[in-house]
């Protein structure tokens, strides 16, 4: 009797993950939170594309709804960092030498740049200063990043009617090369969405990284001319080396404000542009913008967990 009492039970043994596997398909069950592929995934974010332009409006209202002058901001804050920007680099400085229309060259590129800065800025945090909303809904993760860079593009439309009354302000008359504008922005708001989203998933793993953008950032500005010309600096060094001058005229920031600086002031002309221009800023695009989207979508079960 105590032979039989102390002997164990007969164990199943576990099912093998392929037996797991082939119920679950049998059942019709998917693993939640599954990567799409990247035809789905694309579908899927095209189909929330009202959720996208709906939150970047809201966040863009909410930025400044606890200060006394509201939406003003949007327009006084680039305006005054380009002031800050003219005392320091344009009168003790005296980058504005040799730079006609300064004052619209330097509002010009403070404006094109804060675009970018504030795209890739938001999108660092697009995922880990959202975690509550990632782990309760179900939407395609590229959504948030895409949505900041277009709540940029939106606040950098406003800036732009300040922008037409500084250029109207120092004779600078309306022409037809105001046309270029519309597709210079399109190119660059592709690059930041992009660049946003490479942010994004690198913030979502790793949130240190949004305390130290802030110096990748600085020094990034202070190589794109945003403050000078780079053609005229170029001019007065020329014992730099080759790849010096080429890195500063293929830098991507710097394409996108010369671009818009050319579409926009007349004395900026072309001969002070990169060659095949149009040509360095859609291959930007097409590079931040197409590879930004696939290194996000290929980590996209990733974001809210952990």
């Amino acid at each position: 009797m105590s032979q039989v009492l102390d002997t164990p039970p007969p164990t199943t043994p576990a099912p093998a993950p392929a037996d797991l596997a082939a119920l679950a398909a049998r059942h019709g069950l998917s693993v939640s939170g599954a990567r799409p592929s990247l035809p789905e995934y694309i579908r899927q974010l095209w189909a929330r594309r009202h959720f996208i332009t709906a939150f970047a409006t809201a966040k863009l209202t909410a930025q400044y709804s606890q200060a006394k002058l509201g939406q003003v901001w949007q327009v006084l804050t680039p305006l005054l960092n380009a002031a800050v920007y003219y005392f320091i680099f344009g009168e003790l400085m005296g980058t504005k030498g040799g730079v006609p229309d300064y004052i619209p060259f330097l509002v010009t590129g403070v404006f094109i740049w804060t675009f970018t800065q504030s795209s890739i800025m938001a999108g660092t945090r697009a995922i880990s200063g959202n975690l509550g909303l990632v782990r309760a809904l179900h939407f395609p993760r590229a959504a948030l990043p895409i949505s900041f860079a277009l709540q940029q593009l939106q606040q950098l439309l406003f800036s732009m009617a300040a922008l037409v009354v500084i250029l109207l302000c120092f004779g600078i008359p309306v022409s037809a090369s105001w046309v270029l504008a519309l597709p210079a922005l399109l190119l660059q708001f592709t690059f930041n969405a992009g660049i946003a989203m490479i942010m994004a998933r690198m913030g979502a793993k790793t949130p240190d990284i949004a305390q130290l953008m802030p110096f990748v950032l600085r020094t990034w500005m202070y190589t794109s001319g945003v403050m000078f010309s780079i053609s005229h600096m170029m001019s007065k060094h020329t014992e730099w080396p080759s790849w010096v001058t080429s890195a500063l005229l293929a830098n991507p920031a710097a394409v996108y404000i010369d671009l818009m600086r050319f579409a926009l002031i007349d004395s900026f002309h072309a001969s002070q542009l990169p060659p095949h221009v149009w040509a360095i800023a859609t291959g930007w695009a097409l590079l931040a913008g197409v590879g930004g989207f696939i290194y996000f979508w290929k980590a996209e079960e990733t974001y809210g967990r952990g």
